[in-house]
This record gives structure tokens, sequence and C-alpha cells, in this order.
């Protein structure tokens, strides 16, 4: 079911082909367009990544190699799915491919066949790379959470002589009355007992 959205998106994917502006670029651009893409050209490489494109197809040439490099490091924001055009295949380039987080490649002289293909898998592992991504980020937030809950129950068994579980409820009601998140009151047990602490050394 999601590789068949994945193909139904591609009608209507904004395409942003970073190339040379020679017959090359021309074919894919006609190609791309075949499939139904929304495509925009440009040449030199940008300097920063485009808000406006879902996918980018970039040109590894050697003599933009810094360019590329400067490109890869612009921004921490989300990235588009990431298409190497590449003309051959000497460790150098494909060390550039491998740094810029391409997760498919185009050979030229560009053909035709194989580029739906090569399209359509780099989106998906895109998307999945993304969901992934999103997922590790939810859980640790929740382990940040119940690293600081435990902290703050350790605070509160040192401070007041609670057992475990009485400073966990002690939290959770607190947390209730001041209508908080369990992990905002931790955190906030724990900020509490910090600025005492360095009350403490200033006395």
């Amino acid at each position: 079911m999601v590789a068949i959205q994945i193909l139904r998106d591609l009608r209507g994917l904004r395409v942003q082909v970073v190339h040379p502006p020679d017959n090359e670029r021309v074919r894919l651009v006609e190609h791309l367009r075949r499939i139904g893409c929304m495509v925009e050209t440009q040449w030199p490489v940008p300097e920063c990544w485009s808000d406006n494109c879902d996918v980018m197809l970039l040109a590894v040439e050697h003599d933009v190699r810094s360019d590329i490099q400067r490109l890869l490091k612009s921004g921490d924001g989300p990235r588009p799915t990431l298409i190497a055009v590449v003309g051959y295949e000497d460790p150098s380039t494909l060390q550039l491919v491998l740094e810029a987080g391409a997760v498919a490649v185009i050979e030229r002289p560009i053909r035709p066949f194989g580029l739906l293909t090569n399209l359509t898998i780099a989106r998906s592992i895109w998307l999945e790379k993304r969901e992934t991504d999103k997922r590790i980020r939810k859980l640790e937030r929740k382990l940040s959470g119940i690293q600081r809950i435990q902290k703050a129950k350790a605070v509160l068994m040192d401070g007041q002589g609670l057992s475990e579980a009485e400073a966990y409820e002690s939290i959770r009601r607190q947390a209730m009355a001041k209508r908080l998140s369990m992990d905002d009151m931790a955190a906030a047990i724990i900020h509490a007992n910090e600025l005492l602490q360095y009350r403490a050394k200033d006395v």
C-alpha cells in the first residue's frame, strides 16, 4: 500500500535538478517531466538546501567538490531526498556520494530506463529513514523523561527520607496538582534542588 502511494506521489513531486546546462540535463528534465514531476533546474551548486523541493538530483563533479561540501554543511533542517548523478566511479567520487548521503545514483549518459525505479526506491528509503528518525527522537525523549523522574525520585528519597514508591507518588501528586506532566514536574524538582545546593555553597 505504501509503495502504491509513493508511485502516485511521483506525479507532482517537486524535483530540483542541480546539473550543468548541457544535453544530459535536458534529457534528464524531459524524462522527469514525462513521469509527472515538477522540475526546476539550477547551476552552479546552491549554497543551501531549498525548502521548495522534495527531491534533489545533484551532479557530483570533481571541480565543484568544495561547493557540494559547503551545501552539505548548510542548515540543520530537513533535507530533500538526494540522488547523485555521476559520470564515473573513481574512489573520490564515490566518497563524495557517500558523504552527501545520496540514497540512489544515476549514471551518465542519462537513460530513461531505470530513472523511475531509482526515483521510487530513493523516495521510499528517504521516507522510511524519516519515520525511523522520528521514532528514535520520540524514544530518546521518553528515555530522558524516565531518567529525570529517576533523578527526581532520588532527590526526594535523599532529602525527605521517602521510599522509592512514596517519592514516585509525591511527584505524581504534585504534577496533577500543578497540571504538569511527570517529566516537567521531575525537572522542576531537580532544578529546585540544584538551586538549594548552589545557595548552600554560598552560605
